[in-house]
């Protein structure tokens, strides 16, 4: 009896630490966020610009949340997904909240962007982000008359500004999604690495893009900002 009462007396402090919420701290809101997956490092840079969702993602990558998740969602010349807590054996899809976008013309679906998921539009009409998913672009070039397709098909007649239209043809990324899904930062370093996990195989759209082989982000951790400029090779 004795034993097992100091067992608990010595269990319960872990408890209580282990349900402390992580608090950010002022110099945290400097800091890059440096992701280590099976396939190589990226780093993130977060934008000023979107407060709700930099503050949000910092202070998962700085508790652990993203440790051990999964790309669970990969598509060529598109994107690569992760956040879902399922893939480390938790029973929800997200992290139980979401947040409202924050779009901004200046941080559009360029190579490289870092944007977060969300709900479709029919039982999503605010366009919310999730609390926790979130995904990379790869991207591909387009031509000026691409670009106009994607003008009138995909964004309804909304025209592309024409310094991103010169990044598009450039560079590449997924402009369809501009103004709809909110972008939060960008990849200074490690588009190799995404370029990895996007030629991965998957099971293809009927399996929901899953990749094959597992590949993990093994850790995500707070690091001090280099003068590394964005990475769109």
């Amino acid at each position: 009896m004795r034993s097992l009462l100091t067992l608990i007396i010595a269990v319960i402090p872990c408890l209580l630490h282990a349900q402390k919420p992580v608090v950010l701290k002022k110099k945290d809101y400097k800091r890059d966020v440096l992701l280590v997956t099976d396939s190589g490092n990226i780093v993130l840079r977060l934008s000023d610009s979107t407060p709700l969702h930099k503050h949000n993602f910092l202070r998962l990558a700085k508790e652990g949340f993203y440790d051990s998740i999964s790309f669970h969602r990969v598509i060529k010349s598109f994107m690569i997904q992760a956040g879902n807590p399922v893939t480390k054996g938790r029973k929800q899809e997200d992290s139980g909240y979401t947040l409202p976008a924050e779009f901004r013309t200046s941080l559009f679906h360029q190579r490289g962007a870092l944007a977060a998921a969300r709900m479709g539009d029919d039982v999503n009409p605010e366009k919310r982000s999730s609390g926790s998913q979130f995904y990379i672009v790869q991207g591909k070039i387009f031509s000026p008359a691409g670009l106009d397709s994607v003008e009138t098909f995909r964004l309804k007649g909304r025209k592309i500004p024409q310094l991103q239209r010169e990044v598009y043809q450039a560079v590449g990324g997924a402009p369809h999604l501009d103004q709809n899904y909110t972008v939060f930062g960008q990849v200074i370093s490690g588009m190799e690495t995404v370029d990895r996990i996007a030629a991965t195989a998957t099971a293809g759209r009927q399996g929901g893009d899953k990749p094959l082989t597992d590949i993990r982000i093994r850790q995500a951790r707070l690091i001090r900002k280099s003068k590394t400029t964005l990475s769109r090779g």
